[in-house]
C-alpha cells in the first residue's frame, strides 16, 4: 500500500471533520492536507448568539493550524484553479498533487446579484454582520420609548440559502431582545420569503409550528416576495411584484453560489452546485467528492437537501471513512461496524432559538420518499442547552 495525499479544500465543517476522521483512520504516511483563504474558522451556528451579545468572537474562533498538532497539514493560501484531469489545484503558494480530492469549499454570497446590495448590508450570516446588528439593536434597546414606531425587516433573496431556519430564529431572538424594553411595542418586525411557507422542505408540521410563534409574538411573515432591488439611501426594498417596502433597519439573507473556482472547473451543473450520488458523495470525476453546501442533491420531493452544517458534518464522516477503505484495501472492518463502506442516509437535525432561553428542535429523514419525515419538538429550555452543549462539543472535538 503506498501512500496516498488527501487533498481537502475548505476548512469550514465539513473539511474540519473530513481531515480529523481520515488523520484517525489512517497513519501517518499519508498526507492529509487542507487549504483555506482563511486561518480562522468560525462556528457560523453561534452568528445568531452574536447579533443578540449572548457570545464573543473569541469565544467561536479556532485557528486551523491547530490541527497540525494531529497530524493535517493546514496550507493557509486562496485556491486559484481545480485540474481534476491532471489531478491538482493550483493556488496562490504554489501547485498541489493529490491522490484524493474533497471539495468542502461551501457557498459564498452573491452580493452582485441583487442591485444595491454588497457585503456591507446589514446580515447576520457573516461574523463581523453579526457584530454590526447587534450594536444597533443594543442601541436601540437603549432609546426611550415615544410614540414613534421602527420597523425591523428580514428579507430572504433566494433559495437555497443556508440553514433554513435562521431568518425566523433571527427575528424571534430580536423580539426577544426588544422585549425587555418599552418600545417593543412600538417596532414591527417583518420576514420576507420568497416561498409560499416557511421551511418549505420541513414539512407541514414544522411550517404550521413556525407561522405560530411568529404569529404568538407579533412577528409578520410576508411569504412569496422575491427581491429585485435595494435602495439604500432611501432605506427601501422593492419586490418583483412591484411592492417598495420601506425600513428603519433591513437584514438580509444573501443570496448563495458556489464559489468560482468551482465552476470554472466545469463540476457544478446547471443548478450552480456540484452533482454527488446522495449516498456516497461522489462526483463524476475520479476520486473526487464533495460535502456541505457546495454540493446539491434532488429529493424525491421535488425539493433539494437543505444547507446545513450537520449535513456537511455527516456527509465528511462517510466520505473520510469510504476514502480510507479504499487506501487500506478493506481493513476498517477489522475496528469499525460500518461494512466495506458507509451511505449517507439524509438524517439530521437542528436547533431552533426562539429567545428566552428556549428552543425547539427538528429532526428529519430527508432522502424519505415521496415526502420527508421531519418532526417538531416544541421549544424548552432543555434544547437550547443542547445546542449549547453541542457548540461547545464541537469545538472541543474537532480541535
Amino acid at each position: 500500500m503506498s501512500n496516498k495525499t488527501i487533498l481537502i479544500l475548505g476548512g469550514g465543517v465539513g473539511g474540519i471533520v473530513a481531515a480529523n476522521e481520515l488523520r484517525r483512520h489512517l497513519g501517518r504516511g499519508h498526507r492529509i492536507i487542507i487549504v483555506d483563504k482563511n486561518r480562522i474558522q468560525t462556528l457560523g451556528l453561534s452568528f445568531l448568539w452574536i447579533m443578540v451579545g449572548w457570545r464573543k468572537a473569541y469565544a467561536i474562533e479556532r485557528d486551523l493550524s491547530l490541527l497540525e498538532k494531529k497530524g493535517i497539514e493546514f496550507l493557509h493560501a486562496s485556491i486559484t484553479a481545480i485540474d481534476v484531469q491532471h489531478k491538482c489545484v493550483e493556488t496562490e503558494k504554489g501547485k498541489l498533487a493529490y491522490d484524493y480530492l474533497i471539495i468542502a469549499l461551501g457557498a459564498e454570497y452573491a452580493w452582485d446579484a441583487i442591485p444595491g446590495l454588497d457585503g456591507s448590508v446589514n446580515t447576520f450570516y457573516t461574523l463581523g454582520g453579526a457584530e454590526d446588528i447587534y450594536r444597533w439593536l443594543r442601541q436601540s434597546s437603549g432609546r426611550r420609548c415615544d410614540s414613534s414606531s421602527d420597523t425591523i425587516s428580514l428579507v430572504v433573496c433566494s433559495m437555497p440559502y443556508k440553514c433554513p431556519p435562521a431568518p425566523y430564529e433571527a427575528a424571534l431572538l430580536i423580539d426577544s431582545v426588544l422585549r425587555r424594553k418599552p418600545q417593543r411595542k412600538n417596532t414591527i418586525i417583518r420576514v420576507f420569503i420568497p416561498e409560499d411557507t416557511p421551511m418549505k422542505i420541513a414539512g407541514r408540521e414544522a411550517a404550521q409550528a413556525m407561522k405560530g410563534m411568529l404569529e404568538s409574538r407579533g412577528i409578520e411573515l410576508v411569504t412569496g416576495r422575491h427581491i429585485r432591488s435595494y435602495d439604500r439611501g432611501a432605506s427601501t426594498v422593492q419586490f418583483e411584484s412591484g411592492e417598495t417596502v420601506a425600513n428603519d433597519f433591513t437584514i438580509f439573507i444573501p443570496p448563495h453560489r458556489s464559489p468560482q473556482v468551482v465552476r470554472d472547473a466545469g463540476l457544478t451543473d446547471q443548478s450552480g452546485w456540484i452533482p454527488v450520488d446522495k449516498h456516497m458523495l461522489t462526483t463524476a470525476r475520479e476520486n473526487v467528492y464533495a460535502v456541505g453546501d457546495v454540493t446539491t442533491i434532488p429529493l424525491a420531493s421535488g425539493l433539494v437537501l437543505p444547507k446545513a452544517g450537520i449535513f456537511a458534518m455527516n456527509e465528511a464522516e462517510v466520505v473520510a471513512y469510504n476514502v480510507a477503505q479504499k487506501i487500506t484495501g478493506g481493513k476498517l472492518t477489522r475496528l469499525w461496524h460500518w461494512g466495506k463502506e458507509r451511505r449517507f442516509d439524509g438524517a439530521g437535525y437542528c436547533f431552533i432559538e426562539i429567545g428566552n432561553g428556549k428552543a425547539g428542535y427538528v429532526t428529519g429523514q430527508f432522502y424519505a420518499e415521496p415526502m420527508p419525515k421531519v418532526a417538531f419538538h416544541e421549544p424548552n429550555s432543555t434544547y437550547h442547552w443542547g445546542k449549547v452543549v453541542f457548540e461547545k462539543y464541537w469545538l472541543w472535538r474537532w480541535f
